[in-house]
């Protein structure tokens, strides 16, 4: 019989430009949360990913992962092996994730407050080239969730909970039951229809502590990844 899985598809680091946590505590959080698959989800970078990987524990998995700023919004993009540059059309930045065997997910959707792709209509022309979309962010306020559950139906998508978590508190606060091996890219495309919510919620006082994370990175020089340079095209523009 096989064992079920317990994923949260969407973590940050210390490589984030928002987050303190160190890659190695997060992982053990994890761990100690019951969690057997995190995905490490750091703001155009893959670097915490990859030492959050080295230091996980027995039992937990790590996926190399990237949210990426895109033109259009921010995607998530698991299965990586290269960063993504921030900056891309959406198309091409989907294109650049399946070129190394990728997934990708829509996060935080009709979030007011972030870069959330389907904020702007034009954007639902996306639902055909997405694995699944956060019907559930512990971070997102608001009805976003809801609208992103009616997304979800209305475009046959799988939906997942995800802590979003930028502070070690926050690990686990919500994820998702699989059934089958979502340690690979097949294994987690095959499991995502059936997966089972288990939401979750942290408290506003440990969200506040976002904004002096930023402070303290951008202290530390590590700011948010530059985009690309070249023109920027219209949303409508990118999409196939």
């Amino acid at each position: 019989m096989i064992e079920p899985a317990f994923v949260d598809l969407h973590c940050h680091t210390r490589a984030s430009f928002d987050c303190l946590s160190v890659p190695k505590a997060v992982v053990r959080a994890a761990a100690d949360r019951g969690l057997t698959h995190l995905a490490i989800t750091d703001h155009d970078r893959i670097d915490g990913a990859l030492e959050a990987r080295a230091a996980a524990p027995p039992g937990v998995t790590v996926i190399v992962g990237e949210e990426v700023r895109t033109r259009g919004g921010d995607l998530i993009c698991l299965f990586l092996t290269e960063a993504i540059p921030p900056g891309l059309p959406v198309v091409e930045a989907i294109a650049a994730a399946r070129a190394q065997g990728g997934l990708v997910g829509i996060p935080h959707p009709f979030d007011r407050l972030r870069g959330s792709l389907l904020r702007d209509p034009a954007m639902e022309a996306l639902a055909s080239s997405v694995d699944w979309v956060e019907t559930h962010n512990a971070r997102l306020l608001g009805a976003g969730n809801d609208r992103a559950v009616a997304f979800a139906h209305e475009h046959g998508l799988p939906g997942v909970a995800v802590s979003d978590a930028h502070s070690i508190l926050e690990v686990a606060v919500a994820y998702t039951r699989l059934e089958g091996d979502p340690g690979t890219a097949a294994g987690l495309l095959a499991a995502l229809a059936g997966g089972q919510l288990v939401p979750g919620r942290a408290s506003f006082l440990i969200r506040a502590w976002t904004p002096m994370a930023k402070l303290v990175q951008r202290a530390r020089g590590n700011r948010r990844v530059a985009w690309q340079a070249g023109p920027v095209a219209t949303d409508r523009r990118e999409l196939p």
